[in-house]
């Protein structure tokens, strides 16, 4: 999930991610500060830092931690879930005088393992293809919790969706029911006007 997203210098940005259970997540950043001069984002932002806090469904915090102006984070989930990554700058200046824009450029890989470069590079071909077949068995894994995690939620959403139906058809039942009752005590009452008027 490669993006970019524009932010003030002091300002909290945060991104949902929905995430499985037991799932790696992985996510690359890099920040360019704007340059009034230059009227354009500066390659680098030296000396500025990224606070990068992740939050659970239920509210926990999992990860609170400064990073330099480029870096990689990871969390493990624990609950399946919307989770909340925020990106907020370190800066000190005082709000008044922190008005530099910032473009943080965001990398997030959710479940995926990645194989290191010396496995790559492996003489012994035994030891590589079982190290490959051991990534390819966790990438199935996380496949199949994702398809189990993607279950549940249409799982849960057709459920709302049945008591949303129910909920409807016995409230347009109420409905019918109340208009057939003004009706009746409609004509009953012009019948007992026009007895009383001697209409009938």
């Amino acid at each position: 999930l490669p993006l970019y997203f524009q932010s003030g210098e002091r300002e909290e940005k945060c991104i949902i991610e929905d995430v499985p259970s037991d799932t790696l997540v992985i996510g690359n950043y890099k920040v360019q500060r704007w340059d009034i001069h230059k009227q354009e984002f500066l390659e680098s932002a030296p000396g500025l830092g990224m606070f990068v806090t992740v939050t659970t469904p239920d509210g926990e915090v999992l990860l609170s931690k400064l990073y330099g102006p480029q870096g990689t984070f990871s969390f493990t989930s624990y609950l399946s879930g919307e989770h909340a990554i925020c990106f907020q700058s370190n800066s000190t200046r005082l709000e008044a005088f922190a008005g530099s824009k910032l473009r943080i450029h965001l990398d997030i890989r959710v479940g995926e393992h990645f194989l290191d470069e010396s496995v790559v590079q492996a003489k012994d071909k035994v030891n590589e293809v079982n190290i490959r077949l051991e990534h390819l068995i966790e990438q199935i894994h996380h496949i199949s919790k994702e398809q189990n995690y993607e279950r549940e939620r249409e799982e849960k959403f057709r459920k709302t969706s049945e008591e949303t139906n129910s909920n409807i058809l016995w409230w347009a039942v109420v409905q019918t029911g109340i208009l057939i009752s003004i009706g009746i005590w409609q004509i009953k009452s012009l019948r007992d006007f026009f007895i009383s008027k001697k209409l009938v």
